[in-house]
């Protein structure tokens, strides 16, 4: 099977989680072949060039979405009044109000997922000018200069002004216009690059998006150009990455709903047109459920997680300092380090010797560096420097390390400092260091955000978010019962092991990929050695013997 991999800002070029999973999951199906189609956000991640590939990976095409991509093309009379049309379309579909009858007004999908009755019309109107526009940079090309023309900003602004808009729309003007186009262009430049040919993703016999947004277009247009099923793969969802990060840009109140409306009716398109959609937990799968993915078609497939490197500090029952609390992950205000720091000085209250060990990741992300040092600053006064006597050195029970450094050259290491570790994010989507630290058999605090629950299943403690108090309470009940320390580790450990390796991933992949080829046209003889890769008709002696069977054979073929 010929799998077309579509991903953005990550594989093959980032190194994060994201990374991994894909090259994981690429390495894990050797027998498939895999085709890599990337969209980069930043010259920095093309610079620094991709990951070794394994062999079965035969082609990596990558479109930069950071930078312009002008054809050079502009657009006649004729398909100017072409895109004025499809762009209308595309605008009113973003522009305009759910049916207030349907489902949609209020976000809440219909039993079983499904939005009852037909299409509302804004889904409708939204999908034709997507395809639209699709097919005319397909023929014609142009569509970058004719997104940032006056023509769409006239169009934009009409859509606007139109009666029954949604709440926040109507107040645009002529700069949030600008605005919103430029960043428009940039989501459909998928639309305009060169993939859709029968030497690209017209010979995927599968297209799979590792995330929904843009990386899903090219797997939408080639659906609609070849047929080709397509399945998304999401551990956090775009529209709800667009809430949470709206307030940190600096756009204007209209343009953020102007973005919303188009990041919701885009995942209402892609969650409509996939196959089959795989969210990494039950958290993402009710985001989807509510721009109206159908039940019936969500499967929830758990990331795939390195278990071996921390299978020392997992069965090692006596690592870990008995009077020391971690906190692992990246700094950033999400994870809320203000609220842990208030909350271990209610610990110290209770029991002086404890210790608290933020062990960080190397700081990259722009305005880290600033919060690490508000952090510092407030552990310094809420803790000053302790010295056994007058002309000593003092040493402050909170420090601030990084992973790779002497103290915590591993993330293993990391996690063995301590015996329980603390998780204290107002936001999270799939929390993956809480998942390290149940493969190090940790016991575990954290608070009830994103898929912490479904993750940790009732071998861990969980409390409120931005509530310092009970954290600290948490923390000093494990800290008093090493025998109940002991019990959560083990089970923690035992129920990472089951549902979040590498394996089960891998292996949950594998029969889906199996699945949706047995439901789908074969486009061509697939390898030997690929279990059930020829279809059931290829055995039938005659004229089907040694013949690919395609969905232009079966529609036009009189003798298919």
């Amino acid at each position: 099977m010929r799998i077309g991999l579509l991903t953005e800002g990550g594989y093959p070029y980032a190194t994060g989680e994201s990374g991994l999973w894909c090259d994981r999951l690429v390495r894990g199906l050797a027998p498939h072949e895999f085709d890599l189609y990337a969209l980069s956000r930043t010259a920095r991640e093309e610079a620094g060039g991709h990951v070794v590939l394994p062999p079965h990976v035969r082609r990596v095409r990558t479109a930069p979405l950071w930078a312009p991509e002008d054809d050079g093309r502009t657009h006649g009379r004729r398909d100017r009044r072409r895109f004025a049309g499809h762009f209308r379309s595309l605008a009113h579909g973003i522009c305009a109000e759910p049916d207030a009858s349907g489902p949609e007004a209020t976000g809440i999908a219909a039993p079983g997922g499904v939005l009852s009755g037909a299409l509302p019309q804004a889904a409708e109107d939204f999908a034709e000018g997507l395809y639209g526009l699709a097919e005319l940079a397909r023929e014609r090309g142009g569509l970058h200069a004719a997104l940032r023309s006056e023509l769409a900003v006239r169009t934009l602004e009409s859509a606007c002004r139109a009666p029954g808009v949604r709440r926040g729309v109507s107040a645009a003007t002529v700069p949030d216009y600008l605005a919103f186009v430029d960043q428009l262009e940039r989501a459909l430049r998928p639309l305009s690059l060169d993939w859709y040919g029968d030497d690209a993703l017209g010979a995927a016999d599968l297209c799979h998006a590792a995330s929904g947004g843009s990386a899903a277009l090219p797997g939408l247009l080639a659906k609609r150009f070849f047929g080709t099923p397509l399945l998304v793969t999401e551990y956090g969802v775009q529209l709800r990455a667009h809430y949470l990060s709206a307030g940190d840009a600096p756009l204007s109140a209209p343009v953020r709903a102007l973005l919303a409306a188009f990041q919701g009716s885009l995942a209402g398109e892609v969650y409509r047109q996939a196959a089959l959609l795989t969210p990494g937990n039950t958290h993402a799968r009710r985001w989807q459920e509510r721009c109206g993915a159908d039940r019936a078609r969500i499967r929830t497939v758990y990331p795939g997680m390195e278990s071996a490197r921390f299978t020392e500090v997992g069965e090692d029952e006596e690592s870990g300092d008995p009077a020391t609390l971690v906190w692992v992950g990246r700094v950033e205000p999400a994870k809320d380090l203000i609220a842990l720091l208030h909350a271990f000085a209610e610990v110290r209250k209770a029991q002086p010797e404890v210790r608290l060990r933020i062990i960080a990741a190397p700081v990259r992300e722009p305005g880290a560096e600033t919060y690490l040092a508000h952090c510092r600053s407030l552990a310094a006064q809420l803790f000053p420097d302790e010295a056994a006597g007058a002309h000593d050195v003092g040493e402050n029970p909170v420090t601030f390390e990084e992973i790779g450094g002497p103290e915590a050259p591993t993330l293993a290491d990391a996690y063995a400092a301590g015996a329980v570790v603390v998780l204290s994010s107002v936001v999270e989507g799939f929390p993956i260091s809480l998942v390290e630290a149940m493969f190090c058999a940790r016991a575990t605090v954290s608070t009830d955000v994103g898929a912490v629950v479904e993750v940790i299943g009732g071998t861990g403690l969980v409390v409120p978010p931005r509530n310092p108090r009970a954290l600290a309470d948490s923390c000093l009940a494990l800290l008093r019962d090493p025998e109940r320390r002991y019990r959560l580790g083990a089970a923690a450990r035992a129920r990472a092991l089951e549902l979040f390796t590498v394996e089960q991933n891998i292996a949950a992949f594998r029969g889906i990929y199996l699945e949706l080829l047995s439901r789908s046209p074969v486009r061509r003889r697939a390898a030997d050695g690929i279990p059930f890769g020829h279809p059931a008709e290829s055995h039938v002696p005659g004229i089907l013997a040694g013949r690919p069977v395609s969905a232009a054979g079966r529609a036009g073929d009189p003798d298919a």
